[in-house]
């Protein structure tokens, strides 16, 4: 399911980097590197870097990295086979056929056919909303206060009542009953046989990032269960990997996103102007979809509805988005319970001051937690100040959790110290908030052990990326087999064997990749920050250790697996006498 790597490498050079970058950032010179500000997160300060020489790009601030193909793929979402069709035809390059296995041709064409018949369903709703049959649903949609043009960026539709109308349309376009099953557009059971799985509602088309339709979501017209019906998951479908909305508010280009419960929220907030505005797919907010808003920004603002169960919903959504690194807050809708209702009651620019006093989601949490005590009677008092000790013990960086004891002892009018002091007993009772173990290194070997000599092999293959010159130096004392970690050690043999030939591209080492994680991680062992140093001395004696460090690490791990692995002596030995010829004579770097 690959093209030749010649037909990969060609692409690659024919689409050279700044040129296809600066048609997303704008992108200034500073030496012999570009800036501009990272279209993956939010920042004011630009720490996105472009390399012409080594046909990469780099961000400082949130570590996305790669070649031409990973930047398209990161960017439009993109597979790597369709950012090589992409950048194929923007260089006005003919595709050969791929070889697929037969497994996988049959997939591609069944994810194919289904993107296809969605489609078709989708412009089936499309108009029977505004045919004579759909008048129910239009005068819904209208009544919700939705503009035509919003109707028509949305692809609204309606699903008649008859329970067998969009079954007839697709076969007469030649659709199988199992293709139309597959898709979830209908069920079967031996009482009716096969019948629409949407009817007498509004219809919903969800679309992916590219704006393709992988499922619908459904609004029953009167009183029928339930409310709202969803596809069910299939091969273009996943529910917990998708954000209603999401394909628009990528491109909003706000400092954060909003979190809604809804499609109609979503939609309501879009036509006010607010387009950052997503919403999950009719469950719980999940991982999944905490880590696609990752992608794009760094805050995101909750909606939900302010009944009970929103505030339960809301409560869940806050630690998954702090579980992956994005800062929660939580927008007072009161007194009215959806974005939707706020907006028609109040508008636009009270909305947009709700945003700007967006509460802070500890404090959200406290504040819910509070109404479970009376805080007038002392017991219950004393018990919800545990709790919020227990709340605190929660920030496992000491400097965050000053600061929000702090916060917190002034908003509660508890004391500082008090409540300090609180938050101590309750660690040492539990063994909660003990204080990280920082080495002078600054490395975090708490978390990974293997951090620093990871570091070690980073930096090593950076320095050789930057400066090619240097291989010459240190060839007999290095190989592959130095590099402990299985990604580390491919590019290594790529970069070492490409270095033999007097030849070096890192972008075409990140080509090897297909899987976007690992390509972005490639990208960061060419871009490992190596100290600058102001002397040629400084400069030595850094690229040593640095490489005594590798070879020290590579002896050691080798030494460990003597038993388990039988070449692992024979490594070791190389390894040990490579490491004392390397003590004994000096490294000299070109100026």
């Amino acid at each position: 399911m690959y093209y030749p790597d010649e037909v990969v490498e060609e692409i690659r050079q024919k689409n050279d980097i700044v040129d296809v970058v600066s048609g997303y950032v704008r992108l200034q010179k500073k030496g012999s590197n570009y800036f501009g500000l990272c279209p993956f997160h939010n920042e004011k300060s630009p720490s996105f870097s472009v390399t012409p020489s080594k046909q990469m790009y780099y961000c400082f601030g949130c570590g996305a990295g790669g070649n031409v193909f990973t930047f398209i793929m990161e960017y439009e979402n993109y597979s790597f086979q369709e950012a090589i069709k992409h950048l194929a035809d923007k260089a006005g390059i003919t595709l050969p056929e791929i070889e697929y296995s037969e497994e996988a041709k049959t997939k591609e064409s069944k994810r194919a056919k289904l993107l296809e018949i969605n489609k078709e369903a989708a412009k089936y709703y499309y108009f029977q909303l505004r045919g004579q049959h759909g008048e129910l649903g239009l005068d819904y949609l209208k009544d919700r206060g939705l503009s035509e043009e919003t109707m028509h960026q949305f692809g609204l539709g309606y699903s008649l009542k008859y329970s067998d109308g969009l079954l007839r349309f697709l076969k007469g376009k030649g659709y199988s009953e199992e293709i139309i099953r597959d898709a979830g557009l209908a069920n079967v059971d031996e009482k009716n046989g096969m019948y629409d799985k949407f009817w007498n509602r509004v219809m919903f088309p969800i679309q992916d990032i590219n704006h393709r339709v992988i499922g619908f979501g459904g609004r029953v017209m009167g009183d029928g269960k339930p409310k709202y019906l969803n596809s069910p998951e299939t091969l273009i479908f996943d529910k917990s990997r998708n954000l209603y909305g999401l394909n628009f508010a990528r491109t909003a280009r706000k400092n954060h996103m909003i979190l809604c419960e809804g499609y109609m929220d979503v939609i309501a907030l879009h036509q006010a102007g607010f387009t950052q505005a997503v919403a999950s797919l009719g469950t719980a907010f999940t991982s999944g979809q905490a880590n696609l808003l990752r992608r794009y920004t760094e805050e995101v603002l909750l909606t939900y509805d302010s009944d009970e169960a929103g505030i339960h919903a809301a409560l869940r959504a806050l630690p998954v988005l702090k579980e992956a690194g994005i800062s929660g807050k939580v927008i007072n809708l009161e007194p009215y319970k959806d974005p939707d209702e706020f907006i028609k009651n109040l508008g636009r620019e009270e909305f947009d001051h709700r945003i700007r006093q967006a509460e802070n989601s500890f404090f959200y949490e406290l504040r819910m937690l509070e109404r479970e005590y009376d805080l007038k009677d002392p017991d219950s008092k004393t018990k919800f100040y545990n709790e919020i000790a227990k709340k605190l013990c929660g920030f496992s960086e000491e400097v965050e959790r000053e600061n929000y004891i702090e916060a917190t002892a002034e908003k509660y009018h508890i004391g500082f110290d008090n409540l300090r002091k609180l938050v101590t007993t309750y660690a040492a009772k539990t063994g909660m908030a003990t204080q990280a173990f920082r080495p002078k290194s600054g490395i975090q070997s708490k978390s990974d052990p293997d951090a620093g000599s990871k570091r070690s092999q980073r930096l090593l293959l950076t320095w050789i990326a930057d400066e090619p010159v240097v291989y010459k130096q240190i060839k007999s004392f290095i190989s592959e087999e130095d590099f402990t970690t299985d990604l580390y050690k491919k590019v290594a043999e790529k970069l070492f064997a490409d270095l033999k030939e007097a030849k070096m591209n890192p972008a075409s080492i990140i080509s090897m990749f297909t899987d976007e994680e690992e390509q972005r991680e490639v990208a960061s062992l060419f871009n490992t920050k190596v100290e600058q140093l102001e002397t040629l001395q400084e400069k030595e004696k850094a690229f040593r250790d640095i490489l005594l460090s590798v070879k020290t690490n590579s002896f050691e791990y080798y030494s460990s697996r003597l038993g388990a692995d039988v070449s692992a002596l024979t490594k070791v030995i190389e390894a040990r006498k490579s490491l004392e010829e390397l003590r004994k004579i000096p490294i000299t770097l070109e100026t």
